[in-house]
């Protein structure tokens, strides 16, 4: 049976590339031989129409999956990408966070569904809301390890803080296993004093969870999503497409 990793992308903070980056990571961990499934748990659906799924004629997402409606394994689509498939989802998963706090155990929803999915994949991605709610929650109770993505600015910094305690505190109540796979720093620019700055602080308290690759700014990485495609299919010898393959290969030396 295979070992199945389940991976959470999360950052409260929006606009720090989460979704570019459980995307991208996702295609390349698949890319390097990994059979791999991108969960998209934010409503506004990005990492679906990033692999090319169009949200408009699903019949089955995510949040069916939350409610009961049908298994997991129903709702999964393979992309056209090698060894890559998603679990979509719809702007109706806006609403699961109100549907879930009626139930008894409303943080492990997506851990009771993602349950018989392992040994299915040996990676699961899951792309978080850009908030600290009960979808996020239930993301991080389902998950072995989270990945944050981050901007070198100082209110990523501060926000790093409060999801580091919301962290702690599903590990306490909820979720022992969760541990933190890493920091990524996203559109990174080098000729910024303030990112200088941001990077030894961030060295300082974090110098071990710290990912040696750091995503620079690019515009293939922003062109990408408008083509339904992982930045590597989009063009593969692009700088971003690099950047993530190098994440893929130290992530995967992190978890196997």
């Amino acid at each position: 049976m295979t070992h199945t990793v389940v991976i959470a992308f999360a950052n409260q903070k929006g606009g720090v590339g989460k979704t570019t980056s459980a995307v991208n990571v996702a295609a390349s961990v698949a890319q390097l031989g990994k059979k791999t499934l991108l969960i998209d748990a934010d409503p506004q659906g990005n990492a679906s129409s990033g692999v090319g799924i169009s949200r408009k004629n699903l019949k089955k997402s995510l949040y069916g999956v939350l409610n009961g409606d049908y298994a997991a394994a129903d709702a999964i689509i393979e992309t056209e990408y090698k060894n890559l498939s998603v679990l979509p989802t719809t702007i109706d998963l806006a609403g699961a966070e109100f549907d879930l706090i009626t139930r008894d155990r409303h943080f492990a929803a997506m851990r009771d569904a993602i349950d018989p999915l392992r040994g299915v994949y040996d990676v699961i991605i899951i792309d978080c809301p850009p908030s600290l709610g009960l979808l996020t929650v239930n993301a991080l109770s389902a998950a072995d390890g989270i990945v944050i993505p981050m901007q070198c600015e100082y209110y990523s910094l501060e926000g790093l803080s409060q999801l580091m305690m919301t962290v702690r505190r599903v590990k306490n109540q909820f979720n022992p296993s969760l541990s933190i796979l890493g920091i990524l720093i996203t559109m990174y620019d080098g000729r910024l004093n303030l990112s200088a700055q941001v990077l030894q602080e961030l060295k300082k308290y974090y110098s071990d969870k710290l990912f040696r690759t750091m995503i620079p700014r690019n515009v293939k990485l922003s062109e990408a999503p408008s083509f339904g495609a992982p930045v590597y299919y989009h063009d593969k010898y692009s700088r971003g497409s690099l950047a993530y393959v190098d994440v893929a290969k130290e992530l995967l030396g992190r978890i196997f």
